[in-house]
């Protein structure tokens, strides 16, 4: 070996590293753009939208990416979340449970990891805005670098102050009272990270963007209160009891009741002005996507940004007798949108009518981030269906809701009152391009529906003799699932109860 490298050895080693850095891709940022109860129906991409539902912004974020159709990321606000951020169904989601006054809730970060802390081991800044509902560690210092949160299950007695008033905790240290717009107020501190005001330049960065809309009290800003005049849609069908063909459980849902005239009301107030004043909350959150994108624009970063859009889990008002209801399997209920843009990466105008669900986002972001995953996830990594909508997809699509009890805790199904949540049982729910799969886990109907026949899922193909096939054949790709995942619930589950005739 020469100890002395001549000058030409030097500078054939520095071309040598140069030409290997300038092929060495950039890392990407991460804008992951996270709303409350916010149906797929609410954005006027999505077809199922009412004719009078407006959100160019979050219409112009999907067109300059692939947009899918149908998501399904959890049954409520804390088992979605624990998905997103384990990568795992609820029931995989190990230490997660609800401690004291609703939603206070605690985990052991050791037993359950976030993944944003593998991310900040690799360099990333890593930021959290917004809601929080996964335990009362929120875990600034270990997961986030810097985080403006609201710590819902800690402060319990504001738990409901979803747009003023909010206990904000800043990096971990002060909280202090939020007065303004929550949605403002969260879009202006994403602002100063994205143009780089709060942030660790020097390094490439993910940011979680936690909105608190459109949950109820579905309060709008005041500038939009008097948006959607005069608004009118149909009532749905089955709004009322009884439901033909429906299980037992799903008779007893009745939270609206007949006025004078025999229109729907609920706490004194008309099904059309209730969905007006949540679609009144919808124009602050695509103003504020808007915001968001056009900083990255602005800036320089769009190129090279991931950007994700999608919600919790979506809401029902009126479909199946529920009220700004989510929980149960229907679309109405728990059907999310979802969107990925990344203009130097992933082509515009795609939509992907492969149904997905939470567990694979986590994997997603992995795979554009160059990094490897840490721990077996449940989800897969959508990237050939999101720079191919057409591809075909192997994988199952799947939904298990196990009301409020996580991990280990679901091994055993509870009976009676205890394995209801909302009148709602525990459930797995199975979907294809076509067709809907949900097993309760109570002796109960089993449901199966056409979507493409009958995307308001009143006809119940369950208890058809004709149709017995395909519930067998979804049922058994139901438990195959199951068992690909480890549920520790998969052969405790209680028998079906078989339709008459």
């Amino acid at each position: 070996m020469n100890p002395c490298p001549s000058r030409r050895e030097v500078l054939g080693a520095a071309l040598t590293l140069g030409a290997a850095r300038a092929q060495r891709p950039k890392r990407p940022n991460i804008l992951f753009i996270y709303t409350d109860d916010h149906s797929y129906r609410t954005i006027s991409a999505y077809k199922e939208a009412y004719p009078w539902v407006r959100t160019p912004n979050i219409d112009k974020l999907a067109a300059q990416g692939t947009r899918f159709t149908a998501t399904y990321n959890g049954a409520w606000c804390m088992p979605s979340r624990a998905t997103v951020l384990t990568g795992k169904h609820q029931f995989g989601v190990e230490s997660m449970r609800m401690a004291g006054p609703y939603p206070g809730c605690e985990y052991d970060p050791v037993k359950c990891p976030f993944w944003p802390s593998v991310f900040r081991k690799n360099g990333y800044f890593t930021a959290q805005i917004g809601k929080w509902h996964t335990g009362t560690d929120t875990g600034f210092g270990r997961d986030w670098d810097y985080q403006l949160v609201w710590n819902r299950p800690k402060y319990t007695e504001t738990s409901a102050n979803y747009y003023y008033d909010q206990p904000i905790t800043y990096n971990g240290g002060k909280t202090e009272i939020l007065k303004r717009y929550s949605t403002d107020q969260y879009t202006d501190w994403g602002v100063d990270v994205i143009d780089g005001k709060t942030r660790d330049t020097s390094k490439p960065w993910f940011l979680w963007m936690c909105y608190g809309a459109v949950h109820g009290p579905y309060q709008p800003a005041e500038r939009h209160l008097k948006e959607l005049q005069g608004i009118d849609f149909e009532t749905p069908k089955d709004i009322f009891p009884p439901r033909p063909g429906k299980p037992d459980w799903a008779q007893k849902i009745e939270h609206w009741k007949k006025d004078a005239n025999g229109k729907p009301v609920a706490g004194g107030r008309s099904l059309n002005s209730w969905v007006r004043q949540y679609h009144q909350g919808v124009f602050a959150l695509d103003e504020a996507v808007g915001r968001l994108i056009d900083t990255l624009d602005k800036t320089g970063q769009r190129e090279n940004t991931l950007v994700l859009f999608t919600s919790d889990q979506g809401l029902a008002f009126g479909q199946h007798g529920f009220r700004g209801t989510k929980i149960a399997a229907y679309d109405a209920n728990v059907r999310s949108p979802l969107a990925f843009s990344m203009p130097g990466r992933i082509k515009a105008g795609g939509v992907c009518e492969t149904p997905v669900c939470g567990v694979d986002l986590a994997p997603t972001i992995f795979k554009y981030a160059g990094l490897d995953q840490p721990w077996e996830m449940h989800g897969h990594d959508l990237t050939p269906l999101i720079e191919n909508p057409a591809s075909a997809w192997p994988h199952t699509t799947m939904l298990a809701a196990t009301g409020q009890t996580f991990g280990s805790d679901t091994n055993e199904i509870p009976k009676g009152e205890k394995v209801l949540h909302n009148g709602v049982p525990w459930y797995v729910m199975l979907r294809d391009k076509q067709l809907k799969y949900v097993r309760p886990l109570v002796t109960d109907l089993e449901e199966l529906y056409d979507l493409k026949a009958d995307p308001d899922e009143l006809n119940n193909l369950a208890v058809k003799p004709e149709r017995r096939a395909d519930v067998r054949r979804l049922r058994a790709a139901a438990t195959a699932e199951l068992r690909r995942t480890k549920c520790g619930f998969v052969d405790r589950m209680p028998p079906v109860r078989e339709a008459a005739g």
